[in-house]
C-alpha cells in the first residue's frame, strides 16, 4: 500500500511537470531521492519513463479532433493540413531518434545526478528569461501550424533532442527552440505537446523492451504500481495542459525560468551542505 501511495506522488509530479517547461525527468529524479518505491532498479528505471505515457494519452484525448485526419467533420483542406502537421511532427522527431537512441544508455548511467539536474535547471532557466526579453517586442512569424515549414520543424526537433540531458525539459527545449525560430508562444507550446506523442511513446516502448529483455517479468504488484502512476499522471496532465494553454495566452515563460533557477540553486546548496 505504501508503494502505491508513492506511485501516486510520482504520478502527480509527472503529470504536472511533463508539459510545463521545468523538466519532468529532473523533478522525478529529485523526488525519487526522497520517495523510494521498494522495487528493483530495472523496474524503477522503466517506471519513471513509462508513466509519462499517461501524460501522452492526455494530449491525445484533449486534441483528438485536431489531430485526427479522418474526422468526417473536417473538409478536404483541413484533413490535408492535419496530415501535414503529422508529417512535420515526424520530421521533428528525427533528431531525437538519431541522437537520443545511441546515447540513451550512457545518459542513464552518467547524467542522472542531482548536480546535472540542478545545473540544467539553472542554465535553461536563465535562457528562458534571456530569450523572452530578446523576443518580447518581436512579432511571431508562425501563428499557425500551416505556416511552419518542414525545415523549421526539423530545427525545432533539433532543440527537442537537447532534452536527453536530465533537467533540460523536453517541452522547455522545444518551446525555446520554436520561439527562437519565430513561433508564437501558443503554437510553440502546442507543437511541444504533439511532439511528445511519438517521442514519449517510443521511449516507453524502448524502456519496457529493455526491462523484459533483461529477463524481468511484471509481478502483480508492479503492474498495479505502474498502472497507478500512469493513471494519475494522465488525470493531472489534463488539468495541467488546460491551465498552461490559458496561461500562455496572456503571460510569458519567465516565471518558469525563475522557478528553475530557484529550484536549481536550492539543489546545489543542498549538495554543498551535504558534502
Amino acid at each position: 500500500m505504501l508503494d502505491i501511495l508513492k506511485a501516486i506522488i510520482i504520478g502527480i509530479v509527472e503529470g504536472i511537470t511533463e508539459f510545463l517547461p521545468i523538466s519532468s525527468t529532473g523533478h522525478i529524479d529529485l523526488v525519487s531521492q526522497f520517495v523510494k518505491i521498494n522495487q528493483n532498479a530495472d523496474f524503477m528505471s522503466m517506471f519513471e519513463y513509462v508513466i509519462q505515457f499517461g501524460a501522452i494519452l492526455a494530449v491525445i484525448i484533449l486534441y483528438f479532433n485536431k489531430l485526427n485526419p479522418f474526422s468526417p467533420k473536417k473538409t478536404t483542406t483541413e484533413k490535408s493540413q492535419t496530415w501535414s502537421l503529422w508529417f512535420k511532427v515526424a520530421i521533428a522527431c528525427l533528431p531525437s531518434v538519431i541522437i537520443g537512441l545511441p546515447l540513451n544508455d550512457w545518459m542513464d548511467e552518467h547524467l542522472h545526478t542531482p548536480l546535472v539536474v540542478a545545473s540544467m535547471l539553472i542554465l535553461y532557466g536563465i535562457l528562458f528569461i534571456v530569450i523572452e526579453n530578446l523576443y518580447r517586442n518581436k512579432k511571431p512569424q508562425f501563428i499557425n501550424f500551416s505556416s511552419i515549414g518542414y525545415k523549421t520543424a526539423l530545427f525545432i526537433g533539433a532543440f527537442q533532442a537537447l532534452s536527453i540531458v536530465p533537467g533540460t525539459s523536453r517541452s522547455g527545449a522545444t518551446i525555446l527552440g520554436a520561439i527562437i525560430l519565430g513561433a508564437s508562444r501558443y503554437i510553440a507550446t502546442e507543437f511541444s505537446f504533439f511532439l511528445a506523442i511519438p517521442t514519449m511513446f517510443g521511449v516507453s516502448i524502448l524502456k519496457i523492451g529493455k526491462f523484459l529483455l533483461k529477463g524481468n517479468t511484471f509481478t502483480g504488484e508492479q503492474m498495479l504500481i505502474l498502472a497507478t502512476g500512469t493513471i494519475v499522471s494522465f488525470v493531472v496532465a489534463i488539468i495541467t495542459i488546460k491551465w498552461l494553454m490559458k496561461f500562455v495566452q496572456s503571460h510569458d515563460f519567465k516565471p518558469f525560468g525563475w522557478y528553475r533557477i530557484i529550484l536549481g540553486a536550492i539543489v546545489l546548496m543542498t549538495l554543498f551542505i551535504q558534502h
